[in-house]
């Protein structure tokens, strides 16, 4: 019988240089991360940025290939595998249960591997890549509550083992970003990943999922809000009202926010 798991994740993957510069911060919380999760999950589901669709949609797939999606980077970047296998049961589930929760429309892709924002805080996670994975995608044009319902209607696999993570990044605004090595913080990105730690602390989980108007400064801090999102999905997927965990913290780049977060099921809690 598969170990029951309590927590969800949201981990902020920043950059793809994640994959290789051991200067950024959170890649040693990573490659430490049986420290923080020390349970071996029989499945990973895992909710990606850079996957965003119409519909809901599931990888159903035996083997999943690694997708460099990403422009001007290092040749060696490019020759990074990350060969998990695909996890195709899990993936009929996720589409069940999220029909089954009013999600009438969810897609199911046959061929689509891992993007960046699933394989590259993985590698360094479990870089065994033996784990089974499964990836959903994020709607952009939707809002937070309803990536907080996708979570909601996924709870259930935390009974079965399987770790529920979303990748994003806090703060992102590629616009914005500075590249020439300096360490300063714009103060609009602390101000909104500042907002961003209390709010998830104090379990006030209604101003996330109506950030867009409770945040600060939210259209800076995300210009489009794919990467916030599968924020979402990681904190319905705790159920009920679960408490909230700094896993890591440190903005990059003026405004490359890499905060991430676990979040606990409170037993006895109903959802909302």
């Amino acid at each position: 019988m598969a170990l029951s798991l309590k927590e969800t994740f949201y981990i902020s993957h920043g950059s793809p240089m994640l994959a290789m510069d051991d200067s950024i911060e959170i890649r040693k919380v990573l490659k430490s991360w049986k420290n923080i999760f020390p349970q071996t999950p029989s499945a990973i589901l895992i909710i990606s940025a850079h996957w965003d669709t119409r519909v809901p949609s599931v990888n159903i797939v035996e083997r999943n290939d690694t997708i460099h999606d990403f422009y001007g980077f290092p040749k060696p970047l490019y020759q990074i595998k990350y060969p998990a296998p695909g996890a195709p049961q899990l993936a009929r589930k996720v589409r069940d249960l999220l029909q089954k929760s009013g999600f009438s429309a969810v897609e199911e892709d046959r061929r689509r591997g891992l993007d960046h924002g699933a394989w590259v805080p993985l590698m360094l996670m479990y870089p065994e890549a033996s784990i089974p994975v499964c990836q959903l995608s994020v709607q952009s044009h939707k809002d937070g509550t309803h990536h907080y319902n996708m979570g909601k209607a996924l709870s259930s696999l935390k009974d079965e083992g399987v770790l529920i993570i979303g990748s994003g990044s806090a703060v992102h605004n590629l616009r914005e970003l500075v590249r020439d090595g300096s360490t300063g913080v714009f103060p609009w990105a602390q101000e909104f990943d500042d907002w961003l730690k209390t709010t998830l602390l104090q379990r006030r989980y209604d101003d996330i999922n109506h950030w867009d108007k409770k945040a600060p400064q939210p259209k800076k801090a995300h210009p489009s809000p794919e990467h916030f999102y599968p924020l979402h999905v990681a904190i319905g997927a705790a159920g009920g009202n679960p408490t909230a965990k700094v896993v890591h913290s440190n903005i990059e780049m003026g405004c490359l926010s890499y905060s991430s977060y676990q979040f606990n099921e409170v037993p006895g809690s109903c959802s909302s």
